[in-house]
């Protein structure tokens, strides 16, 4: 591996070459502070995450950390083992970026929600209160308030009466949701980023009604001392819609005018063949439509999430991006933003019910390491048995805020890659099991744990999906991992223990300050694709 600094980075942002900037720290850690570009893939997780990321081996690669130490390194030597070929270091990290006068992001999925912020501006996507919406609510305004967010955040938290639509769905859903051109279309989220998009999607397809984001989404809504629904399960009703066919329409006309391309199967295999060229596969449909049948190596990104968080699934600058759908809507909504926000080539592919052929949830990528660990595996049930009798010891490695939710109890919550700070270890000799939300994350500690204790190592068979399909207790627990210990995860507000309030106003500011950060940044280029 190389080493180059921050002047060398910038200028590789801006020539126009594919470029993926990883970030070897934790999601928390990274969230602190980082480049605007950078995409998360913590060490921890690196085996999965980066293959997930690079799917082709030879691009150009930027190892970056906060400067504590070797943790980029370690990161790159790792991307040189499984066959990465242009593999760099940024000397010095954030600090050295930092030093040499450019700008550094606090927060997660940057790139994704600074293009909300710009696109409000850009569009002049009107907006109402929390003051105006309970208004109209209570003046029995003729009105639909449709949530954007994915159903289990839509569960925890909602307005009184919303419907969840999730946001790749509402251009496609709108003509039953909102048959009569005047009814006023209200579209929230939790904060800003996803309200905005859905009701700027539906503006810029040509909807007839009225359409307006919800300010500041739940959190403002809670801010402004109104209270919000918990355990709401309305949605959208599923199968082909009412006006399919005009929203086909609409659709196709928006991406046209951002120059998205259209493939079918039979074109897909020659721009996956493409060795110049880094392409992403990724399905737009709703998570149930994908898994009851999807076009294989497919990945499952729901629309409106996709944009809204795009570096989940894309890391490389300059990439080509293929979005699958069946129904010509949403690979084309979400391809028109993508091009207005990072500028990739975008292909929307219409699949033939013929062409899905592959079922059930995505597959992780394959891990060649853990085929290198043996180790014995525990059943669930022998697990409950031997901690009844005090015989074992578990130490979980489930994400932090799925660990407060429910653990193993008397289980260690702990991140790979750091579990000498869990020790010691069943010093008595107890068989110490690692427990994962998936196998091969555990088994993959298995080495780490080894080096930390004598005592005998094993994992938790069929990782915690297992535990739970056994009916076996967990523990909830909100304040295990405290905040301050949930290096993992960038803690939304309502993820907090304390001072949600100030935690929400900050966000929300945080929000609202990203357009003049990126324009003091630089590095994107909203909007240049428009035709």
């Amino acid at each position: 591996m190389r080493s180059i600094d921050a002047p060398t980075l910038k200028g590789w942002i801006g020539d126009g070459r594919e470029l993926a900037i990883l970030d070897a720290r934790e999601e928390g850690e990274f969230g602190r502070s980082h480049l605007f570009w950078a995409v998360p893939c913590p060490l921890s997780r690196a085996e999965l995450r980066a293959r997930a990321l690079l799917p082709r081996l030879t691009t150009r690669v930027c190892c970056v950390d906060g400067g504590e130490g070797a943790l980029a390194e370690r990161l790159a030597a790792f991307l040189e083992g499984i066959g990465c070929a242009d593999v760099s270091v940024l000397a010095g990290g954030t600090p050295a970026w930092d030093a040499a006068g450019y700008v550094l992001f606090s927060g997660v999925n940057v790139p994704s929600k600074a293009f909300g912020e710009w696109v409000e501006h850009e569009y002049g996507t009107p907006s109402v209160d929390p003051a105006e919406l309970d208004a109209m609510m209570r003046s029995g305004a003729d009105m639909v308030v449709l949530d954007s967010r994915p159903m289990d955040e839509f569960r925890s938290m909602s307005i009184p009466g919303a419907v969840d639509v999730p946001g790749g769905e509402l251009v496609y859903r709108i003509g039953a949701l909102a048959p009569r051109p005047d009814t006023t279309v209200v579209v929230n989220c939790a904060g800003r980023t996803r309200s905005i998009m859905g009701a700027e999607s539906l503006r810029s397809a040509g909807v007839p009604n009225r359409v307006v984001a919800l300010r500041n989404g739940t959190m403002g809504w809670e801010l402004a001392g109104f209270r919000c629904a918990r355990g709401e399960t309305a949605s959208f009703p599923a199968g082909v819609p009412e006006g399919a066919a005009q929203a086909r329409e609409r659709a196709g006309a928006f991406a046209a005018a951002r120059g998205v391309r259209e493939v079918d199967a039979a074109g897909l295999p020659a721009l996956l063949a493409d060795r110049e060229r880094t392409t992403y596969l990724l399905d737009v449909r709703d998570p149930a439509e994908y898994a009851a049948g999807h076009l294989p190596g497919s990945g499952s990104a729901p629309g409106g999430q996709l944009v809204q968080a795009t570096d989940r699934w894309v890391a490389v600058r300059g990439a080509r991006i293929v979005l699958v759908d069946d129904d010509g809507v949403r690979a084309r909504m979400a391809g028109g933003w993508l091009r207005e926000l990072g500028g990739w080539e975008v292909h929307a592919l219409l699949a033939r019910p013929e062409d899905l052929t592959e079922r059930g949830a995505p597959r992780p990528p394959e891990c060649p390491e853990v085929d290198a660990v043996p180790a014995e595996a525990i059943s669930p049930a022998e697990l409950s048995a031997s901690l009844a009798s005090g015989g074992a010891e578990v130490v979980q490695l489930s994400r932090s805020l799925e660990f407060r939710d429910g653990h193993i109890p008397g289980a260690r919550w702990g991140v790979r890659t750091r579990l000498a700070s869990l020790a010691p270890f069943a010093s008595d000799g107890r068989p110490v099991v690692l427990a994962a939300e998936d196998e091969v994350m555990a088994r993959l500690a298995v080495p780490e744990l080894r080096g930390l204790t004598a005592a005998p190592v094993r994992v938790l068979e069929g990782g915690m999906a297992a535990w739970r399909g056994a009916g076996l207790p967990l523990r909830a627990d909100r304040r295990t991992p405290a905040d301050a210990e949930c290096v993992d995860a960038y803690l939304r507000p309502y993820d907090r223990n304390e001072g949600v309030e100030d935690a929400m106003r900050e966000y929300l500011s945080w929000e609202i300050d990203l357009v003049r950060e990126v324009a003091r940044d630089g590095d994107a280029r909203f909007g240049a694709v428009r035709a």
